[in-house]
């Protein structure tokens, strides 16, 4: 499958004629997108090319989609209907479809008025979130807009107007009350934080509805940890009741479309690599304006390997976040917290979500104790449930107490998962794998795009059980033998694979460790 812009297309833009009728072929497969399949020499006669749009028409039904060609998938005078498609257009096989060429819509003419260097107002971003979600934009188009936002960039009004645009063109929650938030740039594998945030929050006396992600481009989204513990899959009446009964939860979002457009756009940015800062405004800020968010706590982890690597970087998109949140009326507070290597000791579902429960158990690494309160810290400050600079020792009394534990058991159990689970209950893989120290030294340092490699590569987050251990990170003594890092998978093949990735990415150095030797004469 491929997509190609086609702006400058005067046969298309003019053509109002009606295409010959259809045999529908519906053929079993999700591309992502809207897209139908006609033969070549269908195509040839009608003058198409993959990538181009296409109007379908069916009794009281019509829908835009875009068109691939194959001589394998569809005969001459059929025409290809891809599984997406079906819930908007409802199409059986032999059933006869009406096709004419769509205009190219508006939209694409305002991208490419921001790729030149042109400023958009909110009319056209609205316009280009609304094609986008109805695909009426191919993914090219999408990648346009979105690189035009990564080299060109958008200044605060327009970042303001996408925000309300992606917050309109989906559905929004109304809790009836003040609730608060915390959210991730990301970045840092094992960023279990969440998990104990949410409790301690709670358990102070705050609402905090947490709707979180799955896994985009880590071995873990928050939603796939906290499905370790219970289901995250819930309708807003359900999210509504589990506010009122337990003052929080942690749920996946996907499902209720919420800023549907974000989901598109990250469809396209992955396979680019890119994540451009006006799109990360927007997107996390119309997650939390969808859901009435009155006040939330950013996280922006900073180091090397990080989405930003530097203090002043960090600030700057600190105060970008606060002014955002100040034009669209959510109190944001912003913590720069160190990100240079995994937060606590796991990466990968299973054994992140045994870390967080021994951790709210009283038995978690120093790491994690000290971000998750000193994030839940802030958020008890600015909405005075503590005293300015008092915040993180309440957040600690609240661990160390029990409640934090107490309140994630009403979490578990509200959500339908088993409160009372042991952390060692929780089942990882069984095929593993140990790194050791290849001489006596420091771990100098930790490198997270491999360890998130070698994650991914172990099966996480496909596989709940897989993912990695670290015994020792950045300033631990080691001797030659001793365990660094152990790997987790529950297939052989991606137990081997993941062995592979340590061959190409080391995931550690040790000061004065042999590198590599180079033979010679």
């Amino acid at each position: 499958m491929g997509f190609e812009i086609f702006i400058n297309k005067p046969f298309l833009s003019n053509y109002s004629g009606t295409m010959p009728t259809y045999s529908a072929k519906v053929i079993d497969i999700k591309t992502g997108d809207k897209s139908v399949v006609i033969s070549e020499i269908d195509a040839d006669e009608l003058m198409l090319r993959i990538g181009d749009r296409v109007k379908l028409t069916k009794g009281g039904y019509n829908v835009i989609a875009m068109v691939d060609i194959s001589d394998s998938m569809v005969s001459r005078g059929q025409l290809g209907v891809y599984k997406d498609l079906l819930t908007e257009f409802p199409a059986e096989d032999g059933e006869l479809v009406d096709l004419s060429i769509a205009l190219t819509p508006p939209s694409v003419d305002f991208i490419r008025k921001k790729m030149k260097g042109g400023s958009l107002e909110k009319p056209e971003l609205l316009s280009i979130v609304k094609d986008t979600i109805s695909h009426s934009l191919s993914e090219l188009e999408i990648a346009a807009f979105l690189m035009s936002e990564e080299f060109v960039g958008m200044n605060m009004d327009e970042v303001e107007d996408l925000t309300r645009a992606m917050v309109e063109t989906g559905n929004t929650i109304d809790f009836g009350e003040p609730i608060v938030d915390k959210h991730s740039i990301g970045g840092v594998p094992g960023n279990k934080v969440t998990l104990l945030i949410v409790p301690i929050v709670a358990a102070g006396g705050l609402k905090i509805p947490k709707t979180s992600s799955r896994a985009i481009t880590s071995p873990s989204g928050t939603a796939d940890t906290m499905e370790v513990l219970a289901p995250v899959e819930f309708s807003v009446e359900e999210l509504k009741q589990l506010l009122q009964k337990v003052g929080g939860y942690i749920t996946w979002g996907g499902s209720l479309n919420l800023a549907p457009a974000d989901d598109l756009f990250i469809q396209v940015e992955h396979p680019l690599s890119i994540d451009p800062k006006s799109q990360m405004l927007a997107s996390i800020m119309a997650k939390k304006l969808a859901v009435g968010t009155n006040a939330m706590v950013l996280d922006l982890p900073t180091g090397k390997g990080t989405k930003v690597e530097s203090f002043d970087d960090a600030r700057k998109l600190g105060n970008e976040f606060v002014e955002l949140g100040s034009r669209l009326g959510i109190r944001v507070r912003c913590g720069i917290t160190y990100g240079g290597q995994p937060i606590g000791h796991t990466v990968g579902s299973a054994l992140e979500a045994r870390e967080a429960l021994e951790t709210l158990m009283g038995n978690g690494p120093n790491s994690l104790i000290e971000k998750s309160t000193a994030l839940a810290g802030m958020l008890f400050e600015m909405n005075g449930v503590s005293a300015k600079g008092e915040g993180q020792r309440l957040a600690k009394d609240i661990l160390r107490s029990g409640r934090a534990y107490q309140k994630m058991q009403e979490i578990i159990k509200q959500q339908g998962g088993k409160p009372n689970i042991k952390p060692e209950e929780i089942p990882v893989g069984d095929k593993r794998y140990t790194i050791t120290s290849p001489a006596d030294g420091y771990i100098s340092s930790i490198n997270n795009s491999s360890i998130n490699a070698i994650a991914k590569a172990a099966g996480s987050p496909r596989c709940k059980g897989a993912g990695v251990k670290l015994y020792a990170k950045m300033g631990y003594a080691v001797k030659k033998g001793d365990p660094v890092i152990e790997i987790f998978a529950e297939r052989e093949s991606d137990l081997r694979e993941a062995q592979a990735v340590i061959a190409r990415k080391p995931p550690f150095l040790i000061e004065g460790m042999l590198l590599e030797e180079i033979p010679g004469y």
